[in-house]
């Protein structure tokens, strides 16, 4: 459930966006609703299941832009005549990649909460952190002979 409902949002997020970008450069909706829709289903699976929970979101987002560009760019180039696909592109990918920002904390945030509810939370590459502590450092004792004469 929580999968639909995250892809459900997703796409239509990107179809609105899609739109908003592809349409200034004449590209029909059902070809931009065709592009949204693998994009959407193809990064979910590559992006964010696997990228966004083996790293974090910085390289997802560069990931999903690099996908995004060239998903789109391969795409219009067969399913358009337009001049401009490296512009048309480049503008949809980033718009993109600002959405997919945001809606990596969206995953986290509540993907998170699903794993600790169920009690399997994976921390993922946490694994390698460390603990500072103030017992590192020894105190002084006050009041032994010899000291502070």
């Amino acid at each position: 459930m929580l999968h639909s409902k995250a892809i459900s949002l997703k796409f239509m997020a990107c179809l609105v966006l899609s739109y908003t970008i592809l349409s200034r450069y004449g590209m029909s909706f059902e070809n931009i609703f065709i592009i949204t829709a693998l994009l959407v289903i193809t990064s979910y699976l590559l992006g964010d299941m696997l990228i966004l929970r083996r790293t974090n979101n910085a390289v997802a987002v560069i990931a999903d832009f690099g996908w995004a560009f060239l998903l789109i760019w391969f795409l219009s180039s067969i399913l358009t005549l337009q001049d401009e696909l490296i512009r048309m592109s480049l503008a949809a990918a980033f718009g993109s990649a600002i959405f997919e920002y945001a809606f990596h904390l969206y995953l986290v945030r509540n993907f998170a909460e699903t794993r600790v509810e169920n009690g399997s939370i994976s921390h993922g590459n946490l694994r390698f952190n460390t603990e500072n502590s103030e017992d590192l450092t020894p105190i002084k004792p006050v009041g032994r002979s010899g000291e502070g004469q």
